[in-house]
Parts: structure tokens; sequence; C-alpha cells
């Protein structure tokens, strides 16, 4: 068995071309994107610099639970002045009553009461918009009533963020940790959604953030005339806006494990679909080149393994062809393992080939699914 085959013009040799083009996509792309986030250092906070003024904004509909949970741990930040939104949207719960009672005690909180309306859009834009209407401060850190900080300390790491010149901040926002293959692989595609768009965003190619965590000014919100060119899509109150806010220069990210916020995964099929019904609506608004550097890395991935399957076959190129499917996916484990680290995601670090090939074939799968469901609910 050779390890340099005799390359003729025959079907293996096409598949060892394909092969070769698309490992080498994949290997460009792991190094020219994913390496950003592999390798980011996150800075610690200095503390004696000069904290501004912080509005927290959650847009909440029928969250009592949520809200009754997760609020006293927002209220309660070690930040020196800061204020919380909420803003009540249409809820027909005990929300109205628990944010009275939490109002009496933390007189940090103000509620801004959305009546009931047929005539509104659902969604968190008119809710946000008004929020920010009302907001005393001019920087915002935004979170939603299901999700519950790390600790006390998530507005600091947020705002540590801002300068002169940085007036948006991403973060991140993972789903708990809970049984069953459903949990596992909702929390896989949120880590992995979380590498893309943070190695996208170090690359200075940023298309989306969470509205979970997320954090910009009033100043960038009305720059871009918040939600104005968006607003007949339900949802993109993050994505959307960052698509259009966010400049080479003018954001920053924030990997500080203690700056994350955690939520409840979706548990059912069904709640997931309709999440991601609600997600695939926005993509239809991502620009040319996000579109197709978002499409490039699995399209070439599933390449890779078609051809590397289809040249098994073959005693003349399985040594070599072997040779360059296994560099690329050693560098790929390698630098995409990094990534997962950095987002403390590593339980899906020892698998990583197998969910990566796995999560490229399934999504396309869902999106169709979706795009023949139409949920749009909020």
């Amino acid at each position: 068995m050779k390890f340099l085959p005799t390359f003729e013009m025959n079907y293996f040799t096409i598949a060892f071309l394909v092969l070769t083009l698309f490992a080498l996509m994949q290997v460009l792309y792991v190094l020219f994107i994913y390496s950003k986030l592999a390798f980011h250092k996150t800075k610690p906070i200095d503390e004696h610099q000069n904290w501004m003024p912080v509005s927290v904004i959650i847009a909440a509909r029928n969250e009592s639970d949520n809200l009754y949970e997760n609020l006293p741990a927002i209220l309660s930040q070690d930040y020196p002045e800061y204020e919380v939104i909420v803003v009540n949207n249409q809820s027909i719960d005990d929300s109205g009553w628990i944010l009275t009672a939490f109002a009496r005690q933390f007189p940090n909180l103000r509620v801004v009461e959305l009546s009931k309306n047929k005539h509104l859009r659902p969604g968190k834009k008119l809710p946000i918009t008004l929020a920010i209407k009302s907001a005393k401060y001019e920087h915002f850190v935004l979170t939603d009533a299901d999700c519950k900080p790390t600790n006390n300390q998530w507005i600091k790491l947020m705002a540590s963020q801002y300068t002169r010149s940085k007036q948006i901040v991403i973060g991140y926002a993972p789903y708990l940790k809970d049984k069953g293959f459903l949990n596992r692989l909702i929390r896989f595609d949120t880590a992995w959604i979380g590498v893309n768009y943070l190695s996208m965003a170090l690359a200075k190619l940023p298309y989306m953030g969470v509205g979970r965590n997320l954090a910009y000014t009033k100043s960038v919100f009305h720059s871009v005339n918040g939600f104005k060119s968006h607003y007949s899509v339900t949802t993109g109150d993050d994505v959307l806006f960052i698509q259009e806010a966010a400049k080479k220069s003018n954001y920053a990210i924030q990997l500080n494990p203690e700056s994350f916020c955690h939520s409840p995964a979706p548990t059912t099929w069904t709640r997931w679909m309709t999440q991601k019904t609600r997600h695939y609506a926005t993509s239809v608004k991502y620009r040319f080149i996000k579109k197709l550097l978002l499409g490039i890395y699995p399209l070439s991935l599933i390449f890779m393994w078609v051809s590397f399957l289809s040249l098994l076959f073959s005693k003349d190129f399985i040594l070599l062809s072997s040779s360059i499917f296994g560099f690329a996916i050693l560098l790929k484990w390698w630098l995409q393992g990094r990534c997962l680290s950095q987002l403390k995601e590593k339980s899906f670090i020892r698998f990583l080939p197998l969910w990566d090939i796995f999560y490229a074939l399934l999504m396309p799968i869902l999106f169709y699914i979706s795009e023949r469901q139409k949920y749009y609910r909020w």
C-alpha cells in the first residue's frame, strides 16, 4: 500500500481533490475565525475605574414565576449605581403583583406597564424601546426574565467593557444542564452558536448577540433608529440590531464566566422548534457576506466527510486521504475545543468531531421543518 497514489482521472482522484479542497477550507476557517476565540484572553476588572450608572432592561410577558425566582439576583448586584427597568408587557398572570411587591423592597426597580392591546405587535422590540425611552442612564445591560446571573458581579463585568469607543458589549448566556438528549443537544446548539458569533466578532465580522446577555448605549441605539429598519420582523431585537449597530471598532465581548446569564432550556422538541423558528426568521436579514461565511463551514465539512468516507474504498488513496483528513480533524478538535473551554462547555470536547458533523447535518433538517411549521409567538 503506497502513501502517494498514482493519479488517474477517475472517481477516486476526483474524490481526493474534493477532500483536499474542503479540508483546506476547514483548516483555513478554523485558523482565521475560531482561533480568535481559542486564544482570546479575558482582562481582569480594574476595580479603580470610574463606574458609570447603568440601566438594566428586562422585557417580560407572563413571567411571574421567573420574575419571582430571578429578579432578586438582579436587584442585588454589587454595583455602585444602577436601576432595573422591567416592562410588564400585557401580562395576564401575577407579574404585576410581584413587581409591585419587589418595587416596595428595592428602590432601584422601575416598572413600565404595557396594557393589553390587540393592535400591538408581538415580540420585545416595543417593550425594549419603551424601556430605553424611560431609562435615566446612557448605558444599558439587557437580559430576559428567565435568566439569572452567575453571581452579583454580572453588571460590573458587563459594564467593565464599556469605554469611550466601545458602545456595545456582547456576552454569553448558556442553558442550564439537565437530563436527557434534548437538553444536551440544546446546550450544544447554544454553545456552538456562541462559539460562532464570538469568534466572528473577534475576527471583526460581528453578526449577532443574544438578548439574554447584551449591553449597549442609548447613543448607539438611536444612531440606527432603534429597531425601525426591521420592526416588521417579530424577532431580531438582538441579532438584527447587532447586524446594524456593531461596527469594526465600537464593540467588545465579555467572556468572564462570572458574566454569564443562565436560563432553563426548552423541555420539549416543540418548544425548542418554536424558539429555533424565531431565530431562523431573522437569518433572511443577514448580510450576504455573513450568510456566506456561516454557510461555508457546515457545507465544506459535509463534503470533506463524504469524500473521505468514499476514499476508504480505495487502497491507493487511503493513506494519503487519511492523513489529510486526520490533520484537519485534529487541528479543528484542538482549536474548537479551546473555544468551548472559553465558554466553560468542556463536556462537549471529548466527542466534538462527531457533534460537529451531526450538527452540520441536523441544522438544515430543522430549518426545513421550521419553515413548514411557521411558529411566531412570544
